[in-house]
């Protein structure tokens, strides 16, 4: 068996879709998913790529996928990475790929100078949560994640601009 890891091409498009759905399964939260395939590619692979994506194999057949961007801290004053989706099919699971995706993406951090690479989990998780702790990933309890997505970060941004208007 042998584990590969290859940068993502727009031909990718329809298995990462899939992983994604996949991965919204396990995580319980399909009803979230609501992208558009269009969209998406854009944000991966238009002029201006928003994350990228990297595709893990077993003996050259796609099992996982870990898509990530860039953020920054400013208490290091560089870049990190963050680590949006790590998905390894249940078939593949315990055959290393995740971990070899993880070592990538590692490997990738240093290359780029990053300060980081972080990613969340799901509290209810532990699976995942003891194999990133295997491999000395530290939980960052004291941190809670705050969002606003849809109606209310419409209503921030209709602030911002009656604000603006104002001026």
């Amino acid at each position: 068996m042998t584990n590969a890891i290859r940068p993502a091409t727009p031909a990718d498009l329809p298995l990462i879709a899939r992983f994604i759905r996949d991965l919204a399964e396990y995580e319980k939260l399909a009803h979230e998913v609501r992208f558009d395939e269009t969209v998406l590619e854009q944000h991966l692979f238009g002029a201006r790529p928003m994350a990228e994506v990297v595709i893990g194999e077993i003996d050259g057949e796609p099992q996982g996928f870990a898509l990530f961007f860039h953020n920054f801290s400013t208490f290091e004053g560089r870049p990190g990475i963050y680590l949006e989706d790590l998905f390894v099919r249940p078939t593949a699971r315990g055959s290393g790929l995740g971990k070899a995706l993880l070592l990538h993406l590692a490997a990738l951090a240093q290359d780029r100078g990053c300060a980081r690479l972080e990613w969340s989990v799901l509290d209810w998780n532990a699976p995942s949560i003891g194999f990133y702790k295997s491999l000395g990933a530290k939980p960052m309890d004291e941190w809670t994640v705050m969002r606003v997505d849809g109606p209310v970060l419409a209503q921030l941004a209709a602030q911002s601009r009656a604000s603006i208007a104002q001026s």
